[in-house]
């Protein structure tokens, strides 16, 4: 079974916009009882959005973690973790917040990235877009509009 990538296109040039379209994504695949990876590119990063994940919203609740690579195998894994490293075990659907394809994407059935109306991401994104597709995967291309963001 080939992997699904879906790129998010946003109307947007907020970075920050972004991270709360991302929220938006996670809060979602949670509530389709969805296991998720969120894939930062720093450890700065990954704190940066576990503090997002309190906050996005005041009537909403996200379990989530930081996945340092340390997780004992006998305990329960969160629903949602965060990392900048290593993946872990057992998780379908990965969120890329970096601009590199991780090396360990593979592992995951289902890919979400998510690109904003900057010239220097959108290209970076393009890039993304031809490695997945040269690899096999499903792709799919969402526009979103602002207002939707």
């Amino acid at each position: 079974m080939a992997t699904t990538v879906d790129f998010y296109v946003l109307e947007t040039q907020s970075g920050q916009q972004s991270l709360r379209f991302a929220c938006s994504l996670i809060e979602k695949a949670y509530q389709q009882k969805q296991s998720v990876y969120v894939h930062t590119v720093s450890r700065a990063e990954a704190e940066r959005m576990d503090k997002l994940l309190w906050t996005y919203r005041e009537d909403s609740f996200l379990p989530h973690c930081l996945y340092l690579g340390n997780q004992p195998e006998n305990e329960q894994p969160v629903p949602i973790q965060i990392g900048f490293d290593t993946a872990p075990p057992n998780q379908r659907l990965l969120l890329n917040l970096t601009q590199q394809v991780p090396v360990f994407y593979h592992q995951f059935q289902h890919i979400m990235e998510i690109v904003f109306a900057d010239p220097a991401i959108q290209q970076l994104a393009r890039e993304r877009f031809r490695y997945y597709r040269d690899q096999g995967c499903e792709m799919n291309t969402y526009k979103i509009k602002a207002n939707e963001a």
